[in-house]
C-alpha cells in the first residue's frame, strides 16, 4: 500500500470554538502574502464531519492492556490488546471488539475512580484523515472525538495540511482545513449548531457517522439535517437488526444514506447474477426455494442485506421470521415469491478461528430448489474458507460452484474514497434496505 506523503502548512494549534474561523483565514492570509513560497491554494472540492468516539481504545488504555496512540486504527498493537484483555477476563478470544467484549470493557472502567481512568496516551484522533481521503481534496475536515471522562467543556485545535500528489502539475500545493473538536460525549452533544456552521456553505457536505447511528441524539440529528448525505458502516453495529430499522427511517425522510459495509458484499452479488446469465438458467431463477447464507458470527448486517437484495430482485415478499438459535444463532425468514411459491431464506453465523478485520462477511451462500428438475442450484463461497458447509447440504454434483474473492481492501476509508467520487441516490441499496426493514418489522411483532 502507497503512502500519500502529507506536508504540514500550520501545526496543530489549540484555540477557542469562536476564534476558529479567524485563526483559519489568518493562516491563508499569511500564507497568500508570502512572495518566498511557491504558495499553497485552499481545496474546494466539499466538507465533512467526521464522528469518531473510537470509544475501545481508550477503555483498553484505561484498564492498562493498550499502550500505544489513540487513533481507532486497527493494527497489531490494537488486535494484541484486544487478546489479552479477553483472555484476563475469560472471553471468547478473537482479537477483535464484539458486543460482550465492549460490554466488559465498561464494565471494568466503570469500577475504577476518576483519577484512574485518566489516559496518557497519546490522542492523535483527527490530526488528519487517512491519505486515500486526503488525496481526494476536501476542503475541510472537522473530527469530533468524544473523550472520556467528566471534564466538562470542549478543546478545539486547528492545522493545515497538504497531500503532495504523485505528480506535480502546477506550482501551489491544495490543501485542506483540519478542525478537531475533542469533549466528553454531553458536551459534544451540545455544540451541533456549532459543527454545522463550520461546514462551507457552498461545497457538498458530508458526515461520516463512524458509530451506530442514533436520532435521538442532538448532535446526530443536527449532523443529518446540515449535509448532503451521511456515511455510516454496519459492520461497526453491535445490534445491526435495531440500527437497519433507523437506517430505513433516515432513508424514508429523503436522507441520502450511505452504507460502506454494503459494499462490501458488491462481488457476491455479481457472482450471483453471473451464475445466471446463461439463458437455460435464468428461466430458472423463479424455480429458487431455497436459499442458505452462512456469514461470520458477530454481525448480520451483510447476510440481511443480501438477503434483502436477492429479495428485492426476485420479487420476494417477507411472511414470517423465526428465530431457533444454538450454536449457529439459526434463523428462518419465509417469503412468498411469484404465484403464491413459499421461499425459506436460512441465516446461519459461524464460528470462524482466523476473523478478519470485519466483524459478520459472508462466508457461503446456497440457492436451490425444491424442485428436482429445476436448474438454479448454485453455492458461492469464500475464497478463504472454502465449500465444505455448502456442499453437505446435498446435491452439491448439480450445483454451480464459484469461489468468491473479496475486494481488494475493504478498509472503510478507501472505500469512503471510491464514494465520494460517485455520490448519489442508490436506489438498489435503498430497495434492498426497504426488503430488510419489512423482515425486522414482521421480526418485532
Amino acid at each position: 500500500m502507497t503512502t500519500t506523503p502529507i506536508v504540514a502548512l500550520q501545526k496543530p494549534k489549540e484555540i477557542s470554538l469562536n476564534e476558529i474561523e479567524t485563526e483559519l483565514s489568518q493562516i491563508w492570509h499569511l500564507q497568500n502574502g508570502n512572495k518566498d513560497d511557491a504558495g499553497a491554494i485552499r481545496a474546494a472540492t466539499f466538507s465533512m464531519v467526521v464522528y469518531e468516539p473510537e470509544e475501545f481504545q481508550q477503555l483498553l488504555a484505561i484498564l492498562g492492556f493498550y499502550k500505544g496512540a489513540i487513533d481507532g486504527i486497527y493494527r497489531t498493537m490494537t488486535r494484541s490488546a484486544i487478546y489479552e484483555a479477553q483472555k484476563a477476563y475469560g472471553l471468547r478470544l478473537t482479537s477483535r471488539i464484539d458486543t460482550e467484549t465492549l460490554a466488559r470493557l465498561r464494565e471494568e472502567v466503570s469500577k475504577l475512580s476518576p483519577e484512574q481512568k485518566k489516559i496518557s496516551n497519546p490522542n492523535m484522533r483527527g490530526f488528519g484523515v487517512s491519505d486515500v481521503i486526503a488525496v481526494q481534496n476536501p476542503c475541510r475536515i472537522v473530527s469530533i472525538c468524544p473523550v472520556l471522562g467528566d471534564e466538562e467543556g470542549v478543546t478545539t485545535q486547528v492545522s493545515v495540511s497538504c497531500p503532495l500528489p504523485l505528480q506535480r502539475t502546477s506550482a501551489s500545493l491544495i490543501c485542506c482545513e483540519y478542525i478537531t473538536l475533542r469533549g466528553n460525549k454531553a458536551a459534544l452533544n451540545q455544540i451541533g449548531e456549532e459543527v454545522a456552521a463550520l461546514m462551507i456553505a457552498d461545497l457538498p457536505k458530508f458526515v461520516w457517522w463512524k458509530a451506530t447511528p442514533n436520532p435521538e441524539q442532538d448532535l446526530f440529528k443536527q449532523m443529518v439535517n446540515s449535509c448532503n448525505g451521511i456515511i455510516l458502516d454496519s459492520s461497526y453495529f453491535s445490534d445491526p437488526e435495531s440500527e437497519f430499522l433507523k437506517i430505513y427511517e433516515l432513508v424514508e425522510t429523503g436522507t441520502s444514506v450511505v452504507d460502506l459495509n454494503w459494499h462490501r458484499i458488491s462481488a457476491w452479488q455479481e457472482l450471483s447474477a453471473e451464475a445466471y446469465d446463461p439463458p437455460e438458467r435464468r428461466a430458472s431463477l423463479e424455480e429458487i426455494d431455497q436459499i442458505a447464507i452462512d456469514y461470520e458470527k458477530g454481525n448480520a448486517a451483510q447476510a440481511l442485506m443480501y438477503l434483502g437484495w436477492i429479495a428485492s430482485r426476485l420479487g420476494w415478499e417477507p411472511v414470517s421470521y423465526t428465530e431457533e438459535g444454538g450454536d449457529y444463532e439459526l434463523r428462518h425468514v419465509r417469503f412468498t415469491g411469484s404465484q403464491g411459491r413459499e421461499i425459506v431464506a436460512e441465516l446461519a453465523a459461524i464460528p470462524t478461528a482466523d476473523s478478519g478485520e470485519i466483524v459478520g462477511d459472508l462466508i457461503g451462500l446456497r440457492m436451490t430448489s425444491t424442485n428436482p428438475n429445476a436448474d438454479c442450484c448454485t453455492i458461492l463461497c469464500s475464497e478463504t474458507t472454502g465449500c465444505m458447509r455448502m456442499e453437505a447440504g446435498g446435491s452439491a454434483q448439480a450445483c454451480r460452484t464459484e469461489l468468491v474473492t473479496a475486494i481488494n481492501d475493504q478498509r472503510a476509508e478507501l472505500l469512503l474514497s471510491q464514494q465520494l467520487q460517485r455520490w448519489g441516490q442508490d436506489v438498489l441499496y435503498e430497495e434492498s434496505l426497504g426488503v430488510v426493514n419489512r423482515i425486522l418489522q414482521i421480526r418485532n411483532r
